[in-house]
């Protein structure tokens, strides 16, 4: 790879980047919020400005987005960046798009850029889908000729073209989308960088995206820069990955590798967890009932064999007196897809302000050989058969599960095409040749 790399076009040289955020200075959004904030600072008060949820900072505390990034991206290259939440892809890809300057280090860009960081970026809500598109064209040096030959590419790819001469303001997200990407995929680019908000968009239309940026890369040799958390796609359309961790390149290089070392250093595999200070997302915020603790029956490692049972405990408090409890259980594959669900058949009790525990157990009989989480959820059935959410945690504990003697014949089980889950094996009846 390095030496069909030597005689390729360089589009992106990254030398030593770093980005640095200084936290608790600015950023209110307005002056008055930042004026309000330093004066509460000075108070020794609670910053009225800061999100219920996110941990406090100390004044002048410093956080680096990127520490020491050194990346070369060929012509014609799709490369995918993949990485956990808060590991600096997106800050990557606004240091490339120019929105933000890095602290340290040099970036060297050899072609114009097209990019799509965020749902609506570069759009001005006022004007039309149209004037849009002219505008953005502009902006990358295209004549008015120039955007007139490509705009009925545009707006047919777009699937927008009811509403193209309508105000932006008025679109939906996914609409935003559509003719945004429309936009950075049929102007003049050299380079087109996309973060993930193809995941707005329908299936239908996040597959032709999908198929439009391998032909820029394969066909037309432009060079795209792809940020997911989707493997799927990152495998479809990517010849090469990057992994980003706390700010720094883990690994680069071949799609499958990378998306293992990423996935390997994803999620919690100790048999003792501490639930209660795990920050719920919005949907199971403020809710009567929380989780206090996690605990696995297995207690040396988090692999287990085919056909093993996984058993755990966990501990939970509730503000008021619930009658009809549920539990369930999802399984998910290390990548994030669910593989199956359980819950108990009756309702149970659940006690008003005391500690209590339930015990639950996995068959894993059907399960291939991987990487799974399990993402415990506490909840309610009301009259009408709707459930309401007391607790959830996603993707709390991960194990593995390894193959056994004579499973699939001893064969290599290739989940990438058979999926997660063991059929029951084929009821077939042998004929004799006939004469």
């Amino acid at each position: 790879m390095e030496n069909q790399n030597k005689d390729m076009d360089v589009m992106i040289q990254i030398s030593n980047v770093k980005k640095r955020y200084r936290l608790g200075q600015i950023g209110g959004g307005s002056l008055q919020a930042d004026l309000q904030s330093w004066w509460a600072r000075i108070r020794g008060k609670e910053d009225p400005n800061t999100k219920i949820g996110v941990d406090q900072r100390s004044n002048g505390e410093t956080f680096m987005a990127l520490n020491g990034i050194d990346l070369t991206i060929y012509k014609g290259e799709a490369v995918g960046i993949i990485g956990g939440n808060g590991a600096g892809k997106s800050t990557l890809l606004k240091l490339l798009s120019r929105v933000t300057a890095p602290t340290e280090g040099e970036i060297d860009i050899y072609g114009r850029i097209a990019s799509m960081l965020e749902v609506g970026t570069g759009f001005s809500p006022e004007m039309t889908g149209r004037e849009n598109v002219y505008m953005n064209g502009a902006i990358l040096g295209m004549t008015k000729a120039e955007i007139d030959a490509k705009m009925e590419d545009i707006i047919e790819f777009s699937e927008v073209r009811e509403f193209i001469d309508t105000p932006v303001k008025r679109y939906s997200s996914g609409m935003y989308v559509k003719l945004a990407f429309s936009v950075a995929a049929h102007l003049d680019s050299e380079i087109m960088i996309m973060d993930e908000v193809l995941a707005v968009g329908d299936m239908a239309f996040q597959k032709k995206c999908l198929d439009k940026m391998r032909d820029a890369a394969k066909k037309e040799g432009r060079t795209v820069l792809y940020v997911s958390h989707n493997m799927n796609t990152i495998r479809q359309l990517c010849d090469r990955c990057i992994v980003l961790d706390k700010g720094k390149v883990i690994f680069e290089g071949d799609v499958e590798k990378g998306i293992e070392t990423y996935l390997g250093s994803k999620g919690n595999s100790e048999s003792y967890i501490e639930l209660s200070e795990i920050r719920r997302s919005r949907e199971f915020a403020n809710l009567p009932l929380k989780m206090m603790s996690f605990q696995a029956e297995k207690k040396d490692n988090s692999i287990y064999k085919v056909g093993d049972k996984i058993r755990a405990t966990i501990k939970y408090k509730c503000k008021e007196t619930i009658e009809n409890g549920y539990f369930r259980v999802i399984i998910k594959t290390i990548e994030g897809t669910p593989v199956t669900m359980s819950s108990n058949d009756e309702p149970f009790r659940i006690s008003s302000n005391q500690e209590e525990i339930i015990s639950f157990e996995i068959d894993t009989t059907r399960l291939v050989p991987g990487r799974y989480s399990i993402s415990p959820v506490f909840y309610v059935i009301n009259s009408l058969g709707g459930n309401s959410s007391l607790d959830g945690l996603k993707e709390i504990y991960c194990f593995e599960i390894d193959t056994v003697p004579g499973f699939n014949h001893n064969m290599v089980w290739l989940r990438k095409y058979w999926g997660d889950y063991y059929a029951e094996p084929l009821l077939i009846e042998k004929h004799e040749k006939l004469s």
